[in-house]
């Protein structure tokens, strides 16, 4: 993998994280089209080295929600930081279970299974679809609720499905407020990514991986780059209930995807 091709999966993984399009299909896509024949641990490692940076563009987007969380952790007291605390340890257990009881057979998924990636892209347009037609509410997220969106996070470990499109949509879908689901669901995703990164480092396979540092460095930043802006942008859109374009988006590319492998 060369430089160009770090660069150009950054930004799309940067865009792909939190607009609701999926990153890890277009991902897939991307490296469908260069012809990369990278064996699945340095596909793996490219992957993680760009969700490090969009999880990186969360912080700094949210450095004043985060900052305000510790603080209210540090306290110690059941306070609405650690409410808020509990809620995102809940919603990312499912995830959690998933990823490690089938680590072996989801990184199976990424290794240029396009019908699969078409298919769960169709899903995700349905999604969003839904999404954008439920009812605009004031209610917070709650407890029970932390659990089910955390499901729907879970389900987006399958390259093709939206995590944020997911986890947005069932929050909306529950009826949650439009903001906070969107703060809910680029926040609780933190957690997963930076623990995956740690299990990553002790397993071996990074040190393994045959990918040099420059593709990893200009892709970690094009993705923090282009990942912080569409953190900002999207949170707009969500607020305005302008999924259905990105369903439109994202149906397209599927039946683009099932098409090419069809015929």
């Amino acid at each position: 993998m060369d430089w160009i091709e770090a660069l150009i999966l950054g930004i799309i993984q940067g865009l792909t994280e939190f607009l609701p399009v999926s990153s890890s299909g277009h991902l897939e896509l991307a490296k469908e089209l260069f012809g990369n024949s990278t064996v699945p641990e340095e596909s793996m490692l490219m992957t993680v080295v760009l969700h490090a940076a969009t999880a990186l563009s969360t912080i700094v987007v949210f450095r004043k929600d985060i900052v305000e969380l510790v603080q209210g952790i540090i306290k110690w007291q059941w306070n609405e930081e650690m409410k808020f605390a509990a809620k995102i340890v809940i919603a990312i257990i499912p995830a959690g279970i998933i990823g490690f009881a089938l680590e072996t057979q989801i990184e199976s998924l990424f290794g240029g299974q396009i019908m699969l990636v078409g298919i769960m892209l169709l899903l995700t347009a349905g999604l969003l679809f839904i999404a954008d037609k439920a009812k605009t509410t004031e209610k917070g997220v709650g407890f029970k609720n932390s659990f089910i969106i955390g499901i729907a996070q879970a389900v987006a470990i399958l390259p093709g499905i939206s995590r944020s499109g997911a986890t947005i949509s069932a929050s909306v879908i529950l009826g949650i407020d439009r903001t906070k689901s969107a703060r809910f669901s680029f926040l609780m995703v933190v957690p997963i990514i930076l623990g995956k990164i740690i299990l990553d480092i002790f397993s071996g396979d990074i040190a393994q991986s045959g990918i040099g540092s420059l593709p990893l460095i200009i892709g970690f930043l094009a993705a923090f780059i282009a990942g912080a802006a569409a953190c900002t942008w999207m949170i707009s859109l969500v607020r305005k209930a302008k999924l259905k374009y990105f369903a439109f988006y994202c149906m397209i590319v599927g039946l683009t995807a099932i098409g090419i492998m069809v015929f």
